[in-house]
C-alpha cells in the first residue's frame, strides 16, 4: 500500500484502496496528465547498470545520464529526499529522488505515486554512501497507474491458490518465480539448439484431429461448425510425425502442446508440453542415445552441471545411465520370477497380494505393467531406462525379434517418475491394423483411453514407412527436475484451475 493508504488505516479510515487510486486518476486527468502514457523507451536496465558500474565507489556521483523504467515495488520519503525501488525484467534498481534536483512540483507528484505504478525516469548514475547503485532523476513520468495494491511488502504472495490463479501477481511479488520461468525458456531453447545439431527439422502438425491417436488417453472433444463434424484436441503428435517419415523426411521433431482429458495432480495438467522426435533408420538403441545425450546436454547448458538436487534428493544425470528390463525389476520386487509368459493365475494372485486392482480382460503383459507401475516406478531415483515393455500395452511399438510378446520400447524414469517414452517404431501395416483392432475391442469393452483405428495412418503405412525410432520427453517434468519444482503448476505460467467460487 502507498503511504497515503497506510495513513488512512492508522486514522481508522477504511476506504477501498482502489477507490483512493481511482480518485488519483481523476485528479491527474483533471490536471492534464495522462495516467497511461506511451512513447517512453528506456535505454538502460537494472542488471546492465549494476555490471557497468560495479566498480563505482560509495558516495560517488557520475555525470552519466540514463533512462530507466519499471514498476515501483518500494518507496519511502524523508523530507526533501525519496527512495524508490523500481523493478524491471532484470531486477531492482533504486531511484534517489532529491527535491532540489527534480523540482518542487515533480517531487510532490512523485510522492503521490503508489506501489505498483509503472514509471519512467531520466537522471544521472551514482552510488549512495550506503553503497546502493542509484539513478538520480531529473524527470519522472507515470507510465501506468496501478489500481490494485500489491501484496503486502514483506510477506510477498504466499497463498498457493492465488499464486497459480493470478500468475501475473505472483511474478510481481516473487522474483524467484520469474527465475524459474526464465530457466524454462532456456531449457526449451537448448532443446531446439541440440536437435538442430543432430540434423532434425522442427515441424508443425495439427492440434485438431479428426481421430485422436498417438497415445492411450481420453481426449477433449469439440465441434467444427462448417464441416459439421467432431474434432479432438491433440493427445500426441506421433501419428502425424510418422506420416512425415513416409513422405521422405528422415529426422523430424516437434515441441508440442498436447491435451488429455484426465485427472490433475502435481505431475499432470490437462494441457502440457512434450518434445517428440522420429528418426528414419533408427531404433530403440538410437533413441536411448538421443534421449540421454539431449538431457545431459540441456542440463549442462542451462544449469552448468549434471548434478542436481530435487526435493532434497541428490541425483546425477551424468552418462551412462542404468538400463533394466521391466520383468527383472518386477521379479526383484515381488520375490519371484515373472514376465509376459507367466500364467495369468499367478499374475492375478500377485496383484491381489499387493492389493493392485485389475480388470479380468488384462493379460499377463498388462498385469506385469500394473505391478511395475504400483511397486517399482516410485523407487527409481537415478536415471534408468526400463525396457522390454509388453506388446499388450505398446500398440505402436515394434515387437522384439526374439520375443514377440515384448516390444523394443523403453521409458526413462528419474526421481520416481516417467520422463520419456521411446521405441523402435512399428512399421508393419498388417501388424499395426491388428493392434488397432485390439485397441478398438478394448474401447468397446469400456476402456476410454484405448486408441481408435486410424485408417489414414494405416494407408500411409501401406505406402511403406522406413524402419525408425521415435521418442517423447515431457518438457514440463524436465523443467520441474532442473528447477526443483514440487508441482507441475510451478512450471506452467497459467495452470488450469477450478473456477473461482
Amino acid at each position: 500500500m502507498s503511504e497515503e493508504e497506510v495513513k488512512q488505516q492508522e486514522r481508522g479510515e477504511h476506504e477501498d484502496p482502489m477507490v483512493t487510486r481511482r480518485r488519483k486518476i481523476d485528479e491527474l486527468v483533471a490536471e492534464g496528465v495522462q495516467p497511461y502514457a506511451s512513447g517512453y523507451q528506456p535505454d538502460s536496465r537494472s542488471a546492465d547498470l549494476n555490471k557497468t558500474y560495479e566498480g563505482l565507489e560509495p558516495g560517488t556521483e557520475t555525470q552519466d545520464i540514463v533512462t530507466v523504467a519499471g514498476r515501483i515495488v518500494a518507496k519511502r520519503n524523508q523530507g526533501k529526499m525519496g527512495f524508490y525501488v523500481i523493478r524491471d525484467a532484470q531486477g531492482d534498481l533504486q531511484l534517489f529522488v532529491r527535491k532540489n534536483v527534480i523540482g518542487d512540483e515533480a517531487y510532490d507528484s512523485a510522492k503521490n505515486l503508489d506501489l505498483g505504478d509503472w514509471i519512467y525516469a531520466k537522471g544521472n548514475v551514482l552510488r549512495s554512501r550506503r553503497g546502493e547503485l542509484s539513478v538520480q532523476p531529473t524527470e519522472i513520468v507515470l507510465l501506468s497507474k496501478s489500481l490494485r495494491p500489491l501484496p503486502e511488502k514483506f510477506h510477498g504472495l504466499t497463498d498457493t491458490e492465488t499464486r497459480y490463479r493470478q500468475r501475473y501477481v505472483d511474478l510481481i511479488a516473487n522474483p524467484e518465480v520469474r527465475s524459474t520461468f526464465k530457466t524454462r525458456f532456456e531449457i526449451i531453447a537448448a532443446i531446439r539448439a541440440f536437435m538442430a545439431t543432430r540434423g532434425y527439422l522442427e515441424v508443425e502438425t495439427p492440434m485438431l484431429h479428426p481421430i485422436p491417436g498417438g497415445a492411450a488417453a481420453r481426449p477433449f472433444i469439440t465441434h467444427h461448425n462448417t464441416l459439421d463434424m467432431p474434432l479432438y484436441l491433440r493427445i500426441a503428435p506421433e501419428l502425424y510425425l510418422k506420416r512425415l517419415l513416409v513422405g521422405g523426411f528422415e529426422r523430424v521433431f516437434e515441441i508440442n502442446r498436447s491435451f488429455r482429458n484426465e485427472g490433475m495432480d502435481p505431475r499432470h495438467n490437462p494441457e502440457f508440453t512434450m518434445i517428440e522426435a522420429y528418426q528414419a533408420f533408427g531404433n530403440m538403441e538410437s533413441m536411448m542415445e538421443l534421449v540421454e545425450s539431449l538431457i545431459v546436454s540441456v542440463t549442462t547448458e542451462v544449469i552448468g552441471t549434471t548434478d542436481v538436487e530435487y526435493q532434497g534428493t541428490q541425483v546425477s544425470l551424468a552418462a551412462p545411465w542404468r538400463r533394466a528390463k521391466m520383468a527383472d525389476l518386477v521379479s526383484e520386487r515381488v520375490g519371484e520370477k515373472v514376465d509376459t509368459h507367466t500364467d495369468i493365475k499367478t499374475m492375478r494372485a500377485l496383484c491381489e497380494k499387493f492389493e493392485i486392482e485389475f480388470d479380468e480382460s488384462y493379460g499377463s503383459g498388462k498385469l506385469l505393467t500394473e505391478l511395475f507401475d504400483e511397486l517399482v516406478e516410485s523407487t527409481i531415483v537415478e536415471p534408468t531406462f526400463v525396457y522390454e515393455y509388453p506388446a499388450e500395452v505398446s500398440p505402436l511399438s515394434r515387437r522384439n525379434d526374439e520375443d514377440p510378446d515384448v516390444c523394443d520400447r523403453f521409458e526413462l524414469f528419474i526421481t520416481g517418475r516417467e520422463f520419456a517414452n521411446a521405441f523402435s517404431e512399428l512399421n508393419d501395416p498388417l501388424d499395426q491394423r491388428a493392434r488397432f483392432e485390439e485397441q478398438a475391442r478394448a474401447k468397446d469393452a469400456g476402456d476410454e483411453e484405448a486408441m481408435w483405428i486410424d485408417e489414414d495412418y494405416l494407408r500411409a503405412q501401406e505406402y511403406g514407412m522406413p524402419p525408425a525410432g521415435g521418442m517423447g520427453i515431457g518438457v514440463d517434468r524436465l523443467v520441474m527436475l532442473l528447477t526443483d519444482a514440487p508441482s507441475i503448476r510451478d512450471v506452467l505460467l497459467f495452470p488450469h484451475m477450478r473456477p473461482e467460487a
